[in-house]
Protein backbone atom coordinates (compact mmCIF):
# COMPACT_ATOMS: atom_id res chain seq x y z
CA UNK A 1 0.00 0.00 0.00
CA UNK A 2 1.34 3.37 -1.04
CA UNK A 3 1.45 6.38 1.48
CA UNK A 4 1.16 9.21 -0.38
CA UNK A 5 2.90 12.86 0.49
CA UNK A 6 1.78 15.85 -0.18
CA UNK A 7 3.20 17.75 -3.13
CA UNK A 8 5.35 20.69 -2.05
CA UNK A 9 9.27 21.82 -2.62
CA UNK A 10 11.22 18.16 -3.58
CA UNK A 11 14.85 17.49 -2.01
CA UNK A 12 15.84 17.41 -6.04
CA UNK A 13 14.80 21.67 -6.16
CA UNK A 14 16.33 22.14 -2.86
CA UNK A 15 19.69 20.37 -3.54
CA UNK A 16 20.04 22.27 -6.94
CA UNK A 17 18.94 25.53 -5.17
CA UNK A 18 21.85 24.99 -2.39
CA UNK A 19 24.17 23.95 -5.23
CA UNK A 20 23.20 27.62 -7.05
CA UNK A 21 23.44 29.54 -4.14
CA UNK A 22 26.02 27.87 -1.84
CA UNK A 23 29.34 29.02 -2.71
CA UNK A 24 28.61 32.07 -0.56
CA UNK A 25 27.33 30.54 2.48
CA UNK A 26 29.23 29.92 6.05
CA UNK A 27 30.70 26.79 6.08
CA UNK A 28 28.73 25.73 8.85
CA UNK A 29 25.11 26.67 7.81
CA UNK A 30 26.55 24.97 4.26
CA UNK A 31 26.78 21.79 5.41
CA UNK A 32 23.84 21.50 7.71
CA UNK A 33 21.53 22.48 4.31
CA UNK A 34 23.65 19.43 2.96
CA UNK A 35 22.50 16.81 5.58
CA UNK A 36 19.26 18.19 5.64
CA UNK A 37 18.68 17.63 1.99
CA UNK A 38 20.33 14.60 2.02
CA UNK A 39 17.53 13.19 4.40
CA UNK A 40 14.94 14.63 2.34
CA UNK A 41 15.79 12.68 -0.41
CA UNK A 42 15.64 9.28 2.23
CA UNK A 43 12.18 9.83 3.38
CA UNK A 44 10.44 10.82 0.21
CA UNK A 45 11.40 7.36 -0.98
CA UNK A 46 9.18 6.06 2.04
CA UNK A 47 6.06 5.80 -0.27
CA UNK A 48 4.93 2.96 1.85
CA UNK A 49 5.86 3.06 5.42
CA UNK A 50 5.17 6.21 7.09
CA UNK A 51 6.94 5.43 10.39
CA UNK A 52 9.91 5.24 8.37
CA UNK A 53 9.38 8.64 6.83
CA UNK A 54 8.39 10.09 9.95
CA UNK A 55 11.39 9.39 11.03
CA UNK A 56 13.56 10.48 8.07
CA UNK A 57 11.34 13.78 7.88
CA UNK A 58 12.76 14.40 11.96
CA UNK A 59 16.01 13.23 11.27
CA UNK A 60 16.23 16.33 7.77
CA UNK A 61 14.78 18.78 10.37
CA UNK A 62 16.91 18.32 13.74
CA UNK A 63 19.63 18.89 10.56
CA UNK A 64 18.40 21.74 9.81
CA UNK A 65 18.10 23.14 13.35
CA UNK A 66 21.56 21.35 14.21
CA UNK A 67 21.06 21.07 18.16
CA UNK A 68 19.66 18.09 20.22
CA UNK A 69 16.55 18.75 20.50
CA UNK A 70 14.41 18.39 24.28
CA UNK A 71 11.93 20.56 24.19
CA UNK A 72 10.85 19.40 27.37
CA UNK A 73 13.67 21.72 29.08
CA UNK A 74 12.59 25.72 29.40
CA UNK A 75 16.23 26.73 27.87
CA UNK A 76 15.90 24.72 24.69
CA UNK A 77 12.51 25.54 24.17
CA UNK A 78 13.27 29.21 23.90
CA UNK A 79 15.27 28.56 21.59
CA UNK A 80 13.40 26.46 19.52
CA UNK A 81 10.45 29.24 19.96
CA UNK A 82 13.10 31.57 18.64
CA UNK A 83 13.74 29.21 15.85
CA UNK A 84 10.59 28.81 14.37
CA UNK A 85 9.85 32.52 14.87
CA UNK A 86 13.02 33.53 12.76
CA UNK A 87 11.52 31.64 9.99
CA UNK A 88 8.04 32.63 10.63
CA UNK A 89 9.04 36.10 10.07
CA UNK A 90 10.78 35.08 6.60
CA UNK A 91 8.55 33.54 5.05
CA UNK A 92 7.25 36.30 3.17
CA UNK A 93 4.98 33.71 0.89
CA UNK A 94 3.26 32.66 3.87
CA UNK A 95 3.72 28.93 3.39
CA UNK A 96 3.87 28.16 6.71
CA UNK A 97 0.91 30.39 7.78
CA UNK A 98 -0.95 28.42 5.02
CA UNK A 99 0.04 25.11 5.57
CA UNK A 100 -1.06 25.55 9.37
CA UNK A 101 -4.60 27.08 8.90
CA UNK A 102 -5.28 25.92 5.66
CA UNK A 103 -3.70 22.61 4.58
CA UNK A 104 -3.88 20.81 7.76
CA UNK A 105 -5.92 22.10 10.19
CA UNK A 106 -7.49 18.46 10.76
CA UNK A 107 -4.37 16.48 11.38
CA UNK A 108 -3.03 19.18 13.42
CA UNK A 109 -6.09 19.68 16.02
CA UNK A 110 -6.34 16.15 16.02
CA UNK A 111 -2.16 15.73 17.39
CA UNK A 112 -3.50 18.58 19.47
CA UNK A 113 -6.12 16.95 21.41
CA UNK A 114 -4.65 13.60 21.01
CA UNK A 115 -3.20 12.85 25.05
CA UNK A 116 -0.96 9.95 23.70
CA UNK A 117 1.13 12.65 21.71
CA UNK A 118 1.33 14.81 25.28
CA UNK A 119 4.30 14.14 27.35
CA UNK A 120 3.34 15.27 31.09
CA UNK A 121 0.77 12.26 30.39
CA UNK A 122 3.41 9.97 29.76
CA UNK A 123 5.84 11.75 32.74
CA UNK A 124 2.77 10.78 35.25
CA UNK A 125 1.87 7.22 33.41
CA UNK A 126 5.39 6.48 34.34
CA UNK A 127 6.01 7.82 37.37
CA UNK A 128 8.48 10.09 36.31
CA UNK A 129 10.18 12.06 39.40
CA UNK A 130 8.58 15.41 39.28
CA UNK A 131 5.72 14.45 37.20
CA UNK A 132 2.29 16.49 37.86
CA UNK A 133 -0.53 14.39 38.65
CA UNK A 134 -2.71 17.45 37.56
CA UNK A 135 -1.47 16.55 33.49
CA UNK A 136 -5.18 16.95 32.18
CA UNK A 137 -5.01 20.93 33.34
CA UNK A 138 -1.62 21.39 31.40
CA UNK A 139 -3.53 19.30 28.81
CA UNK A 140 -6.64 21.27 28.66
CA UNK A 141 -4.46 24.43 29.23
CA UNK A 142 -2.34 23.42 26.18
CA UNK A 143 -5.61 22.80 23.75
CA UNK A 144 -6.85 26.51 25.10
CA UNK A 145 -4.11 28.01 23.77
CA UNK A 146 -4.21 27.10 20.47
CA UNK A 147 -7.97 27.98 20.42
CA UNK A 148 -7.28 31.23 21.64
CA UNK A 149 -4.86 31.67 18.78
CA UNK A 150 -7.36 31.11 16.12
CA UNK A 151 -9.22 34.07 15.85
CA UNK A 152 -5.70 36.25 14.84
CA UNK A 153 -4.57 33.08 13.45
CA UNK A 154 -1.44 33.15 15.53
CA UNK A 155 1.36 30.61 13.35
CA UNK A 156 3.75 30.65 16.19
CA UNK A 157 1.38 29.83 18.76
CA UNK A 158 0.39 26.55 17.16
CA UNK A 159 4.39 25.77 15.74
CA UNK A 160 5.52 24.95 19.43
CA UNK A 161 2.78 22.81 20.77
CA UNK A 162 2.70 20.91 17.50
CA UNK A 163 6.51 20.04 17.33
CA UNK A 164 6.06 18.94 21.50
CA UNK A 165 3.33 16.32 20.35
CA UNK A 166 5.51 15.49 17.17
CA UNK A 167 8.76 14.89 19.16
CA UNK A 168 6.77 13.05 21.64
CA UNK A 169 5.90 10.54 18.80
CA UNK A 170 9.61 10.54 17.51
CA UNK A 171 10.74 9.72 21.23
CA UNK A 172 8.21 6.82 21.24
CA UNK A 173 8.97 5.50 17.31
CA UNK A 174 12.79 5.94 17.58
CA UNK A 175 13.31 4.66 21.42
CA UNK A 176 11.21 1.75 20.90
CA UNK A 177 7.98 2.89 22.55
CA UNK A 178 5.72 1.81 19.61
CA UNK A 179 4.78 -1.06 17.78
CA UNK A 180 5.95 -0.74 13.52
CA UNK A 181 2.89 0.11 11.99
CA UNK A 182 0.69 -0.25 14.51
CA UNK A 183 -2.87 0.27 14.26
CA UNK A 184 -2.70 2.20 17.57
CA UNK A 185 -1.08 5.04 16.21
CA UNK A 186 -1.42 5.14 12.51
CA UNK A 187 -3.46 8.20 12.22
CA UNK A 188 -0.95 10.13 14.09
CA UNK A 189 2.48 8.93 12.35
CA UNK A 190 0.72 9.36 9.18
CA UNK A 191 -0.42 12.91 10.19
CA UNK A 192 2.88 13.51 11.58
CA UNK A 193 4.65 12.37 8.62
CA UNK A 194 2.45 14.68 5.95
CA UNK A 195 2.94 17.40 8.08
CA UNK A 196 6.96 17.03 8.40
CA UNK A 197 7.13 16.18 4.45
CA UNK A 198 5.32 19.48 3.94
CA UNK A 199 6.78 22.08 6.86
CA UNK A 200 10.39 20.63 6.66
CA UNK A 201 11.24 21.74 3.29
CA UNK A 202 9.54 24.93 3.95
CA UNK A 203 11.98 25.65 6.59
CA UNK A 204 15.53 24.28 4.69
CA UNK A 205 14.22 26.80 1.88
CA UNK A 206 13.65 29.76 4.01
CA UNK A 207 17.31 28.86 5.55
CA UNK A 208 18.51 28.68 2.13
CA UNK A 209 17.33 31.99 0.84
CA UNK A 210 18.62 33.77 4.15
CA UNK A 211 21.92 32.63 5.07
CA UNK A 212 22.77 35.35 6.80
CA UNK A 213 20.25 34.78 9.95
CA UNK A 214 21.96 32.65 12.60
Amino acid sequence: MTFPLPKGLTYAELREKHRELGDGFPENLSLRMRRAISWLERAERETADPDAAFIFYWIAFNAAYAADINTYQSAERHRFDDYFRQLISLDAGRLIHNAIWDRFPGPIRLLMENQYVFQPFWDYQNRVPGSDEHWEMQFDSSIARIQNALPGRDTRLVLNPLFDRLYVLRNQLVHGGATWRSSVNRDQVRDGARIMAFLVPIFIDLMLEHPEID
